[in-house]
């Protein structure tokens, strides 16, 4: 079979998504999902004499999808044009006596498909959490390391005020930890199963139906849905934009590092190794390929979800066309999240700080990072807006003639009279005006 998409390329496959969360939406897989869901529905419906009790226990015996032929699935379903009937054939097939005939009984294909991305997508799920946990470890820990370290904190990309490392990496803590508290309290909408029948009555299980469903669903470690949710899709769209806004902060964080390694900055590098090439013609580049790669990944995580929720617009009791939506999305999404989470961690835990360089970018303005402090200070003496006026007046003008901002202060009539040398000095001292720094990098990263 031809390869074509970029992750299962045997050149690019290993770049854009993580073997082991692309594996967990593997052919195979997704039967054993389908599979493990019959199994279940079969012996519930057997403890509640739906269907023969010995008929169940042979169909639990037979649902392997290693027994299946996956391409010959794959033909009847482009034959049949049906997602599922084709495996239901084959699962009934493997059945001895007349067992294969109470395969499926009663449930509809949704039942089954809806059920099994669930089980995918947990199965996926502890493995996106172990990354992003380890990122948010190795952040806090950073962020404590580097509690004290100097460095400019940048608006509109410009320098603004001194700042500590640290509290930059707090930052990105705090933002994750909100991830994580999300991740907890939507689990339990998430991980929900659904068998429920056609149109979601139970009509073909008769009296025990919300039974046989809590029975099958528990067996596959699920819950129960109050209702049907054939036609509801919040469900999906909350895990889509959990999983967008996990990515969205780990692109973020990647390309803030993309930006700092710029040589004219170069307070951070990304992991470099001898053999990392950066250019087939330029031999001295070290490109930050892992961080570009990621923001590349974020984009395609975060494409995704115009699809996603375009499924939320469902008609009637089922709607084929928005859910053919999620059986393409749904997978690239989680790879491609599993992809950016994996590079991610590479990239935190193995991240390069030169604070030395911080410090050196700190004083590149010749003390205008401090103008606020000073105009402050001032302000006392004058009154703020005025102060502000005065302050930006000889900021401007040392910017303008290339001297240096403490000289000019201390030339200036306005400021002369309130403010000598020795207090312009110690206004100037970035290590001074840290605010609050420490304090919350202890809150946020822990002391």
């Amino acid at each position: 079979m031809t390869t074509s998409h970029i992750t299962d390329s045997r050149l690019y496959g290993a770049v854009f998504a993580s073997t082991q969360v692309a594996s967990v939406f593997s052919d195979r897989n997704r039967v054993r999902k389908w599979f493990d869901i019959e199994a279940a529905l079969a012996l519930a419906q057997g403890e509640l004499g739906i269907i023969p009790k010995a008929a169940a226990e042979e169909i639990a015996r037979k649902a392997d999808a290693d027994l299946v032929d996956l391409d010959a699935i794959g033909r009847e379903i482009a034959a049949t044009a049906h997602p599922l009937v084709p495996a239901i054939r084959a699962l009934a097939d493997l059945c001895d006596g007349d067992a294969g005939e109470y395969v499926h009984y009663g449930a509809t294909t949704q039942d089954v498909m809806d059920t099994g991305m669930v089980l995918m997508v947990r199965e996926a799920w502890p493995i996106l959490l172990a990354d992003l946990g380890a990122i948010r470890e190795r952040l806090a820990a950073e962020s404590r390391a580097h509690r004290n370290t100097l460095m400019v904190g940048r608006t509109h990309g410009q320098h603004a005020l001194p700042v500590t490392f640290g509290y930059k990496l707090a930052v990105w803590v705090d933002e994750i930890d909100r991830h994580l508290d999300r991740i907890a309290e939507a689990k339990p909408r998430i991980f929900v199963g659904n068998i429920t029948g056609a149109v979601g009555t139970m009509a073909s299980f008769g009296p025990h139906g919300l039974e046989m469903q809590q029975r099958a669903l528990a067996r596959l470690g699920l819950g129960s849905p109050r209702i049907c949710w054939h036609s509801a899709r919040d469900r999906v769209a909350e895990m889509a934009w959990l999983l967008v806004q996990v990515s969205g902060t780990c692109g973020k964080i990647a390309n803030e590092i993309c930006n700092l390694q710029r040589p004219e900055i170069d307070e951070v590098n990304e992991p470099f190794h001898l053999g990392k090439v950066g250019s087939s013609t330029m031999p001295h580049k070290r490109n930050p390929a892992s961080v570009e790669l990621a923001v590349a990944l974020w984009r395609l995580v975060r494409g995704l979800l115009v699809p996603l929720t375009d499924a939320l617009f469902q008609e009637h009791e089922r709607d084929a066309a928005a859910l053919r939506v999620e059986l393409a999305a749904i997978p690239e999404l989680v790879v491609y999240c599993g992809a950016l989470l994996a590079r991610m961690r590479t990239v935190v835990e193995n991240l390069e700080a030169f604070p030395a360089r911080m410090q050196a970018n700190a004083d590149l303005l010749g003390g205008l990072l401090l103008s606020e402090r000073v105009m402050l200070a001032l302000g006392e003496k004058v009154g703020k807006q005025t102060a502000h006026e005065i302050v930006y007046e000889i900021a401007m003008a040392a910017r303008r003639k290339g001297t240096g901002f403490r000289e000019e202060l201390g030339a200036d009539p306005r400021v002369a009279p309130h403010l000598g040398r020795e207090a312009i000095h110690e206004l100037l001292d970035p290590e001074r005006y840290l605010g609050l720094t420490g304090r919350i990098v202890d809150e946020v990263a822990g002391r």
